[in-house]
């Protein structure tokens, strides 16, 4: 088998890991339980929604009008659950990686998770050591340099003399498209980690391709030859 692109630009929440339902939102539930107690959280399918638009960190600020104050706090308590709590790779993700890996691929991340948490999945889930991404972009309250500021993948791009086309931005939520148009780099939508239909009707209307499960993105980036 050949590699269609030369390097993957992997989001990392619910989309390597399944992890929004079963870390992100519980630890905005006890955020919220503690800071805003006399305010109910929303639903997890409006935390889905708000990851897709505004983004966390304008809802926070923006909608629920957290101070400065609160959001050192809010981080602190995020920082406590998601260090404590591992998500799982959803089945095939490893292996689809290992494949790749194997072919020459290379093998980046850009998310809104922070960087040691993501190291951590990633040795946690592979003992060989042999999917270990090669350059990861986390969490950081500088805006110009996170997602989906092009930041990330410019670096990307210029540390592996890649041209735009080479790469393949995998990502489930706006963010990553947002990313992808101002860099030109094409980008495919994670479809396995949740079906909100206003989140899914924009992912296809955006992307290259609307993968509904692993086995379609490994088709995608080792067959050159598969349909679409």
């Amino acid at each position: 088998m050949n590699l269609k692109y030369k390097c993957l630009i992997l989001d990392h929440d619910d989309t390597a890991v399944d992890s929004t339902a079963s870390i992100h939102y519980p630890a905005h539930v006890e955020i919220m339980r503690q800071i805003r107690p006399e305010t109910k959280p929303i639903s997890l399918e409006g935390w889905f929604k708000k990851n897709f638009h505004p983004g966390i960190m304008e809802y926070l600020v923006e909608e629920l009008r957290f101070s400065e104050e609160e959001l050192d706090e809010e981080l602190v308590i995020w920082r406590e659950y998601t260090s404590s709590h591992t998500p799982r790779f959803y089945p095939g993700f490893i292996k689809m990686l290992q494949e790749y890996r194997s072919q020459g691929g290379i093998v980046t991340v850009v998310s809104h998770s922070e960087v040691e948490n993501i190291e951590a999945h990633y040795r946690k889930a592979d003992t060989t050591n042999t999917i270990f991404p090669d350059r990861i972009f986390g969490w950081t309250y500088d805006a110009d340099k996170r997602k989906p500021n092009p930041y990330p993948v410019r670096q990307i791009l210029e540390q592996f003399g890649l041209k735009a086309e080479e790469a393949l931005i995998v990502d489930d939520l706006k963010p990553g498209v947002e990313m992808a148009q101002s860099t030109g780099v094409p980008i495919a939508a994670a479809g396995w980690g949740h079906q909100i239909p206003e989140i899914q009707n924009y992912m296809e209307a955006s992307c290259l391709a609307y993968l509904s499960n692993i086995e379609e993105l490994r088709e995608m980036i080792l067959e050159p030859t598969a349909s679409l």
